[in-house]
């Protein structure tokens, strides 16, 4: 069973994602960019020290989300655009920790 409350995606949590509501678009990806916009601004005053935990917590969201990819009752499209800005998340944490 899924943690339907689980925050993985900036303030995003499971429900919105796989659930009804809201729509994918335009709701779920304005608010997808926005969170992005949100977590790069923190990822810019995050301690390398941290990054790694970062990098693990959100690979651990991403494989949460993922978990039941062929019920055909989630929202697909909405999954696709957590798949989406999460993987823009991810290479910003990678190139933060490389630098």
């Amino acid at each position: 069973m899924l943690e339907l409350d689980k925050k993985v995606f900036g303030k995003i949590t499971t429900k919105e994602i796989i659930g009804a509501d809201p729509p994918a678009i335009p709701d779920s990806k304005n608010n997808f960019e926005n969170e992005l916009v949100t977590l790069l601004e923190e990822l810019k005053s995050t301690p390398k020290m941290n990054l790694e935990k970062l990098l693990d917590d959100q690979k651990a969201a991403e494989a949460h989300v993922n978990s039941r990819p062929g019920a055909m009752a989630l929202a697909q499209d909405k999954i696709q655009l957590f798949n989406e800005y999460n993987e823009k998340y991810i290479l910003s944490i990678k190139e933060k920790l490389n630098s």
